[in-house]
């Protein structure tokens, strides 16, 4: 965990974990609460955490899009893509990102 938290790549990674995970308790938790359940004490900060992780997400894959001189339309958007897609960004962490030879 220490050396992945040492790298660029490393850090997108965990981001992308808490991202995704974030996505799916605001879609699978806090909104059926909100709808169903007429209880929205969760939506909020939520969906503020995952905004902030969503930002990061974005930045960091521009980041590392750069540094590994990734070619947008090959690699890049399909990173950003994952982010609002549930489930994405752990289908591209086994995908793209656990492949990355770090530096």
């Amino acid at each position: 965990m220490k050396n992945l938290l040492l790298t660029n790549t490393g850090r997108l990674r965990i981001i992308g974990f808490l991202e995704g995970t974030s996505l799916l308790i605001l879609l699978f938790i806090a909104m059926p609460m909100k709808y169903v359940f007429e209880m929205p004490f969760l939506t909020r900060p939520i969906g503020t955490v995952h905004g902030a992780l969503f930002l990061l997400f974005i930045f960091n894959t521009l980041s590392v899009g750069v540094e590994q001189n990734w070619k947008f339309k090959d690699t890049t958007w399909k990173v950003l893509l994952a982010c609002v897609i549930p489930f994405g960004t752990f289908y591209i962490d086994s995908k793209i990102l656990s492949k990355i030879k770090n530096q």
